[in-house]
């Protein structure tokens, strides 16, 4: 035990004074907190230039609407819109057209819409910027706000403010759970992403650090001297729990950055970009969870990373065969959209138990909605049952792999290995 120890050690303090450790640890939450700074910013001080739109109105009638409601002030003071000139019911329509079509590409004008003269067929926003949707959308607002007011009109009904009739309800989410409700404004959503891709860069990076550090040693001809004082069980125990060590640090520093992040985040962005932000709130048994599933995960992925690195040579020969250990990885995130549709259903609940799919999928649901106790006590004594096989599995490889050099190993002679008493 004290020999394991003295890997562990070794492996911990070899971890953190990687300059690639510290630069990681330091520019994840710096990246996470310049992003929300830098959205709340560029939603306050977006670009203050006023759309420049001309109108040519066939039917004589619309104009003055939508230019009515184009002409409203944004939150930043500001015109979205700045009606250039309005043609109306033009004698000859196509030439207006062409003059207009002229004035944007000489950049006097951005767009021009066309209201035709029977209301019943399509309207046209030519523009030469189709990618603006923020443009599109208050445009469509207004042309189907005066086709409504010239309906009304049609059938002897005036009505001034149109907008205030056909205004729709705001629909409020509230997520309900057993600690009681609170107002969804898509903070579950951005949890729940955010778990996905923190475990899986996680599981995969250090899965790849484990089986680059035991592939190093042994193409050093380190791995000859420390196998003729400890047994190759206790070195890849060892190695194991060292890099287990530098990982749980960095994922509990990123894990308590994301949680300040979400939960101060609303108050950095007000102060650098004003506006209303919803306050996000972590459940520590949520976290607690979250640290399970990744450990149980690590040493899962790790064992395997381990037996990929003491069976090749060198880097190539590994990057061959690493994809048994990250296939799993990358179909987890290839499915993980099914089980934030629907977390409760059939199909989330049987992905969530795979042993090799849980340590992404299970913190997945638990974020969105807490699965019943046997649900969860199931996937963690699978995930674990799993860990006991695929370390003995490795420890196997690792056993004659460790010391074997040359061509790369077959995944059939690495069964057999496997096989080995």
């Amino acid at each position: 035990m004290n020999k394991i120890w003295l890997i562990v050690k070794r492996e911990y303090i070899l971890g953190v004074k990687r300059k690639s450790f510290v630069v990681m640890t330091l520019l994840v939450p710096l990246i996470g907190i310049v992003s929300v700074v830098l959205i709340a910013f560029v939603a306050k001080h977006g670009s203050n230039q006023s759309l420049r739109l001309a109108i040519v109105d066939n039917a004589g009638s619309s104009a003055p609407s939508i230019a009515q409601h184009l002409g409203a002030v944004t939150a930043n003071g500001t015109h979205q819109f700045t009606i250039s000139e309005t043609l109306d019911r033009p004698a000859d329509a196509k030439a207006a057209e062409q003059q207009l079509r002229g004035e944007i590409n000489t950049g006097k004008l951005d767009a021009y819409l066309v209201i035709p003269s029977d209301l019943s067929q399509p309207f046209e926003l030519h523009m030469k910027n189709t990618g603006n949707f923020a443009a599109m959308a208050p445009v469509t607002a207004a042309v189907n706000q005066a086709l409504i007011e010239a309906r009304l009109r049609a059938r002897g009904i005036n009505v001034d403010n149109v907008s205030e009739i056909v205004r729709g309800a705001d629909l409020q989410v509230i997520k309900v759970t057993q600690s009681g409700e609170s107002v969804e404004r898509g903070q579950t959503f951005g949890i729940a992403i955010g778990l996905v891709i923190l475990l899986y860069m996680s599981l995969l990076m250090y899965g790849i650090v484990t089986m680059r550090s035991v592939l190093e040693e042994k193409t050093t001809r380190t791995m000859e001297v420390l196998v003729s004082s400890v047994q190759p069980i206790q070195l890849l125990a060892g190695k194991i729990l060292g890099v287990a060590g530098v990982a749980f640090t960095q994922f509990l520093i990123w894990v308590g950055s994301l949680a300040l992040l979400v939960t101060y985040g609303a108050f950095m962005a007000t102060i650098f970009g004003g506006g209303s932000f919803p306050a996000i709130h972590i459940p520590a048994s949520l976290l607690i969870w979250v640290i399970c599933f990744f450990f149980g995960g690590y040493f899962l992925y790790s064992s395997m990373f381990a037996a990929i690195g003491a069976a090749c040579s060198n880097e190539q020969d590994a990057g061959q065969l690493q994809w048994l250990a990250m296939g799993p990885l990358v179909f987890a995130m290839s499915f993980y959209w099914l089980v934030m549709i629907d977390s409760t259903s059939t199909t989330a609940l049987v992905l969530s138990e795979i042993p090799f799919l849980s340590p992404v999928l299970m913190p997945l649901r638990i974020s969105i909605q807490t699965p019943p106790a046997w649900q969860l006590a199931l996937s963690l004594v699978l995930l674990f049952a799993t860990i006991v096989g695929a370390i003995w599995a490795s420890a196997k490889v690792y056993r004659i792999g460790v010391l074997m050099y040359g061509k790369r190993p077959t995944l059939p002679e690495m069964l057999r290995w496997v096989r080995y008493s």
